[in-house]
């Protein structure tokens, strides 16, 4: 059973969420509120974060940057949970690295096909089965594991990190416009900012940089590309 940590200060919440995800055949751990999800995100190991954005003591936006700066747990998927159904809240969690957002108040089917639709998309292939890579240059992705490498360096990217840098992998040197790469990455909400792309596309270019690699190409007013990668 995949492991799903709820975090939410609200008890009633954090116990219809647990109830739903039971009933989809999850197991669940809790958490009042962020300091608590922290520390149970190191001990516990989950698959999953089903993370409130209002909290007392440490709010979920303040998790999330601290999980993303962490190598170890910065692939952790994070499903953000909040009160506020406002496109401000909703750009900023996506910005932060967060791979979806729910609005409250929310149908539980609705969080659970979320959650599903997430941990497919992280699941590992059977055993014996062929992988499924790309490859252009020095830059390697495996479909099936979302990993990425670069000259056999592992490359560590959120989901949507991963999900722009194989949208620009498919048409190596063509420009991709923001638009095409909102429409592609984000497979579950479609509606977001282009200062959205903007920030996930600057952390996949970060991350590459701290190894000496540039893959990522702008061009100013239209979109991005991939490079030659050698």
């Amino acid at each position: 059973m995949q492991k799903i940590l709820v975090v939410d200060d609200d008890p009633h919440i954090r116990e219809v969420i647990c109830f739903a995800l039971a009933k989809a055949g999850y197991a669940t751990v809790t958490a009042a509120d962020g300091r608590q999800a922290l520390s149970l995100c190191e001990r516990e190991r989950p698959a999953l974060l089903v993370l409130d954005i209002l909290m007392p003591e440490m709010d979920g936006t303040e998790v999330c940057r601290r999980l993303r700066a962490d190598p170890a747990r910065d692939h952790l998927p994070i499903l953000f949970v909040s009160s506020k159904d406002d496109e401000i809240d909703r750009i900023l969690g996506l910005e932060l690295g967060g791979d979806d957002y729910v609005a409250k108040p929310f149908s539980p089917r609705e969080l659970v096909a979320r959650v599903k639709a997430i941990l497919r998309r992280t699941a590992l292939p059977a055993p014996g089965t062929a992988a499924r890579t790309m490859q252009h240059g020095r830059l390697r992705l495996d479909l099936d594991r979302y990993r990425a490498e670069w000259d056999g360096q592992e490359v560590v990217l959120t989901l949507t990190e991963f999900g722009i840098v194989r949208t620009l992998l498919e048409r190596p040197g063509k420009v991709c416009s923001r638009d095409h790469l909102m429409n592609t990455a984000y497979e579950l909400h479609k509606i977001v900012a282009d200062r959205t792309i903007d920030s996930h596309v600057r952390r996949v270019r970060a991350k590459f940089a701290a190894i000496g690699a540039e893959p990522v190409e702008t061009l100013h007013g239209v979109g991005y590309k991939l490079g030659p990668c050698e």
